[in-house]
């Protein structure tokens, strides 16, 4: 019992120092909110009119932060790298040019090596924006730029770990990378474009015409055909439904398991009736330049596994299933 009430009490203990963690971090963003004014808009528009890249540096979890901004940058249509500083010192620092922008992190402001970085930056001539929470220090003075993320005390009881401040840097480089995106217009396909191997973009760039089945793997029969010989259509192409077309390869209709089931319960002989007489007449189809993403809503929409895909003309061209979406990681 004693045990049981001890470990109660322990994670109690857990607990109230995660949320006193969550309070200074979240006092810590919203006083960085209330202090956003001038210097971030004109950060902005140097990004904006940037010809080449931001080059974020800093160093320990500052130069954490900043390898992720320079990421989230990138891939919102801002060109950007991290820097390393202390490899900047020894012939890094080559990797900027005069069409660039450095973006430096620093909490105090005094980070030796990014300091070092500042004659060769000013010898460039390259505009310099510092996120630092001490607008006063060698960085601050030197930035064209200076972005105030100065945090009260840091989530770490003795009020030492980067915590607070690594967040309201972070958050700070979120902010500017969004509102950059936004000023720029770049749309979810744009970033399904820098993000090529990735789920999302294969949902925005995937089409249908890309995934669907094709040719003699389309199941295909006449309206005239008996039911048994739709359902051997179906058998042999493996795709749930089969398509029935006019003599000029129109879609009719679509025969599907569901239409085979509502058949026998009507108890109907396969070996009589006509597939035109069983048939769903129309039938769900999409057009090969749609999104294999819209494939996928409308599947689910309509609650069908599978649909066919036509011309303007509701030619029979392709075909694909949710397995096709599946294998190609849109769902």
């Amino acid at each position: 019992m004693h045990d049981i009430q001890s470990r109660a009490a322990d994670d109690s203990a857990l607990i109230n120092s995660a949320r006193r963690t969550f309070q200074i971090e979240s006092d810590a963003l919203e006083a960085l909110q209330g202090r956003l004014d001038g210097a971030f808009a004109a950060a902005c528009r140097l990004c904006l009119s940037c010809q080449g890249r931001v080059v974020t540096t800093g160093l320990g979890k500052s130069g954490h932060i900043a390898r992720k901004i320079a990421a989230t940058l990138a891939s919102t249509g801002t060109p950007a790298f991290y820097l390393h500083p202390a490899e900047a010192g020894h012939g890094d620092a080559g990797m900027i040019t005069r069409t660039d922008i450095v973006l430096a992190l620093s909490n105090s402001g005094e980070t030796q090596e990014v300091v070092a970085l500042l004659p060769y930056i000013k010898r460039l001539a390259v505009p310099l924006i510092v996120l630092s929470g001490n607008a006063a220090s060698i960085l601050g003075r030197a930035a064209d730029v200076h972005l105030d993320v100065s945090v009260r005390e840091e989530a770490c009881p003795h009020n030492l770990t980067p915590t607070a401040s690594t967040t309201a840097a972070l958050v700070m480089g979120d902010a500017l990378a969004v509102a950059l995106l936004q000023a720029r217009g770049f749309s979810a396909q744009d970033f399904a474009l820098s993000h090529p191997g990735g789920a999302l973009g294969r949902r925005l760039l995937l089409r249908v015409e890309d995934i669907m089945r094709r040719n003699e793997a389309l199941p295909r029969i006449a309206p005239s055909a008996l039911l048994a010989d739709g359902l051997l259509e179906m058998t042999r192409k493996g795709l749930g439904l089969t398509a029935v077309l006019d003599p000029e390869e129109r879609v009719l209709g679509v025969f599907t398991d569901g239409d085979l089931r509502r058949a026998l319960d009507r108890r109907v002989d396969v070996h009589r009736v006509t597939m035109q007489d069983v048939m769903t007449s129309g039938g769900r189809v999409i057009g090969p330049l749609e999104m294999a993403s819209a494939a996928a809503q409308a599947m689910e929409t309509y609650r069908v596994t599978a649909l066919l895909v036509t011309d303007s003309e509701r030619r029979l061209i392709g075909a694909l299933n949710v397995h096709d979406l599946m294998r190609a990681g849109v769902v």
